[in-house]
C-alpha cells in the first residue's frame, strides 16, 4: 500500500510508516497536482499546509484514510471524505502540554518584561527601572476552557501558587473542585483575573468572547494570554484596550490572519508575540507524527482509529438504516447545546419506536459529538466523545422503548443540571430530519441554516413585534412554527432565518415585551 506525506513531519513519524507501506513525500502540491496524483495512494498524511478540497477528495479512488498531524481539520472537506467512505483522523493529545507550557511561559515573560529587557541589553542598554514587573504568586488566573489544555494550565499555575478562576459550560461543579479551581462566567473572570488565558477552539460560540464588554471590566492591572486560535479575543478591541490603558499587557501566539501583517497591536511595548508556536517543540511535532502515523497503520492493516473525526465506517446493512439517524442525533444534540444555558451534568437519550430495535451506539455518538462540538470543535469526534463527557464527570443515559405515538422512531435528547433544563425531539421524516418537540411543546421545523427560539408568553401583540425586528434588520424568515398552550403560559416560537443574527438583533427581540428570552441556533 502507498502513503503520501503532502506536508513536512517529524522523521519518526516517516519511519514508523515506511515500516509497513511504500511512502511518498511531496510537499508543496497544488490543487491541480494533487488532483492528478491522489488516486493511487490508500492513505495521506499531513499537517496545516496541503488543502484536501471536495475535487482533491473525488480525485481519491484508492484513498482510505486522512491523517492530520494535529488537531485543526478546516484544510479538510470532512463531508466529502465522508461522503467517499474515506476515514478522517486527527492528533488531538500529541501538542497538549507543549501549548500548556507555552501559556505559562507566555504568561511569565509579559509579568517580567523579558522580551523587551532580553532585546534592551542586547543593544548596549543596562534599564533596570523601565522593566520593573510584577509576581505571578498569589494572583489570579482565570482560564476560558477548562478541556485537555487549560487543565494542563491550572495544574502548572497552582504549582505557582495561583488562584484559578475558570469558565467552561462543560464542567461541573464537582469536576471543577477535582481540578481545584472556581467555576464561574466569562464576564466574572474579566472583573476578578489579573491575568486570563484562553483554550477553547474557534466556534460561532467562541469567536470574540473576550470583546470590547469584557475589556471594559476589566482591572488596568489585568493581562490576557492567546495561545489557542486567532479570533477568540477580538484583535481590534485588545489593541484599543492596550493603547487606551484599560489593561496592562498581552502576549498572543496566534492571529486572526497569519503570518499577522496587518496586526493592530502587534508593535506595541505591552504586548509579547510569538509566530504560532504553541505546538513548536521537538517533542510535540514527535508525538503528533508518531500518533497519526499509527492510526494509518492501523485503518490500513483492517484495525480501528482512535481519533476519528467523521462518523465509523458502518456495515452496508446498517447504512441505510442509520445513516439518516446518525445526521438526526449529531443536529439535534448541537441544537439542544445551543438551546442550554450555562452547564450541565446529565444528558438523556431517548430511541422510541422502530429506532430502538437497532444498535444505536452510533447515534449516541453522533449526539455526544454534536452536544460536545458545538463548543468544543473539531477536538470532539465520533470516537473521543465519551471518554470527553466521562473526563466531565458528564453522565450519559440511554433510554429505549419500542413504543412511539406519531412517527415511526423519534429520538429525544435532554440535558439537565439540577432543576434546569432543555430538550429537543426529532424523527426522519421522508428521508429527511425533522424537529418535532422543543422542551416538550410540539412544532415541525427543518433544522437547517439559522433558527431563532424563543421562550415568550402566550398573548396577542409578541410574534408581531419579532418579525418587525427581524423585518428591519433584512432577516427573511422561511419558516415559523410557535407552540399552543393556553393564553397567559409560556410557549416555543422557532424561526427559520435565512442569515445570522448578530447579538444586537437578538438583544432587541428579548428587550419585546412578553418574550423571556431568545437563542440563536446554527446547524
Amino acid at each position: 500500500m502507498k502513503v503520501l506525506v503532502s506536508d513536512s513531519l517529524s522523521e519518526e513519524g516517516i519511519s514508523i510508516l515506511k515500516e509497513h507501506f511504500d511512502v511518498e513525500i511531496s510537499t508543496g502540491l497544488s490543487e491541480d497536482e494533487l488532483v492528478e496524483k491522489i488516486g493511487e495512494f490508500d492513505a495521506i498524511v499531513i499537517r496545516s499546509g496541503t488543502q484536501l478540497t471536495a475535487r482533491v477528495i473525488h480525485a481519491a479512488d484508492n484513498l482510505k484514510i486522512i491523517g492530520r498531524a494535529g488537531v485543526g481539520v478546516d484544510n479538510i472537506d470532512v463531508e466529502a471524505a465522508t461522503e467517499k467512505g474515506i476515514i478522517v483522523v486527527n492528533a488531538p493529545e500529541g501538542n497538549m502540554l507543549s501549548a500548556a507550557e507555552h501559556t505559562i511561559a507566555m504568561m511569565l515573560s509579559m509579568a517580567r518584561n523579558i522580551p523587551r529587557a532580553d532585546a534592551s541589553l542586547k543593544a548596549g542598554k543596562w534599564e533596570r527601572k523601565k522593566f520593573m514587573g510584577v509576581e505571578v504568586n498569589g494572583k489570579t488566573l482565570g482560564i476560558i476552557g477548562l478541556g485537555r489544555i487549560g487543565a494542563e494550565v491550572a495544574k502548572r499555575a497552582q504549582g505557582l501558587e495561583m488562584n484559578i478562576l475558570a469558565y467552561d459550560p462543560f464542567i461541573t461543579e464537582d469536576r471543577a473542585k477535582e481540578l481545584g479551581v472556581e467555576l464561574t462566567t466569562v464576564d466574572d473572570i474579566a472583573k476578578r483575573a489579573d491575568f486570563i488565558t484562553v483554550h477553547t477552539p474557534l466556534t460561532k460560540e467562541t469567536r470574540n468572547i473576550l470583546d470590547a464588554d469584557q475589556f471594559a471590566l476589566m482591572k488596568p492591572t489585568a493581562r490576557v494570554i492567546n495561545c489557542a486560535r486567532g479570533g477568540i479575543i477580538n484583535e481590534d478591541a485588545l489593541a484599543d484596550a492596550l493603547k487606551s490603558g484599560m489593561i496592562a499587557g498581552a502576549a498572543v501566539d496566534v492571529f486572526t490572519s497569519e503570518p499577522p501583517t496587518d496586526c493592530p497591536f502587534i508593535n506595541f511595548d505591552n504586548v509579547v508575540v510569538t509566530p504560532h508556536l504553541g505546538a513548536s517543540t521537538e517533542e510535540a511535532q514527535v508525538n503528533v507524527a508518531v500518533a497519526v502515523a499509527e492510526e494509518v497503520i492501523s485503518v490500513l492493516s483492517g484495525g480501528q482509529a482512535r481519533n476519528t473525526i467523521n462518523i465509523p465506517p458502518l456495515k452496508p446493512e446498517l447504512a441505510s438504516v442509520l445513516t439518516p439517524y446518525i445526521n438526526l442525533a449529531e443536529t439535534l444534540g448541537s441544537a439542544v447545546s445551543q438551546l442550554m444555558d450555562g452547564n450541565y451534568g446529565k444528558v438523556e437519550i431517548y430511541y422510541n419506536g422502530d429506532i430502538a430495535e437497532k444498535d444505536c451506539r452510533y447515534l449516541t455518538l453522533a449526539a455526544l459529538k454534536g452536544i460536545l462540538g458545538t463548543i468544543m470543535g473539531s477536538s470532539v469526534n465520533y470516537v473521543n466523545a465519551p471518554a470527553i463527557a466521562k473526563s466531565r464527570d458528564i453522565e450519559v443515559v440511554e433510554t429505549k422503548s419500542e413504543k412511539s405515538e406519531e412517527y415511526a422512531s423519534s429520538i429525544k435528547i435532554k440535558l439537565s443540571q439540577d432543576s434546569v433544563s432543555k430538550s429537543i425531539t426529532g424523527a426522519v421524516v421522508a428521508g429527511e430530519p425533522r424537529i418535532i418537540m422543543i422542551d416538550g411543546q410540539r412544532v415541525d421545523l427543518a433544522p437547517t441554516g439559522y433558527m431563532v427560539v424563543s421562550t415568550h408568553i402566550n398573548r396577542p401583540n409578541v410574534i408581531g413585534p419579532c418579525c418587525i425586528v427581524l423585518g428591519e434588520n433584512n432577516i427573511n424568515i422561511s419558516g415559523m412554527q410557535v407552540g399552543r398552550v393556553p393564553i397567559g403560559e409560556k410557549t416555543i416560537m422557532a424561526l427559520n432565518v435565512d442569515s445570522e443574527l448578530t447579538e444586537d438583533i437578538l438583544e432587541k427581540i428579548r428587550h419585546i415585551d412578553g418574550i423571556i428570552d431568545a437563542k440563536l441556533i446554527s446547524l
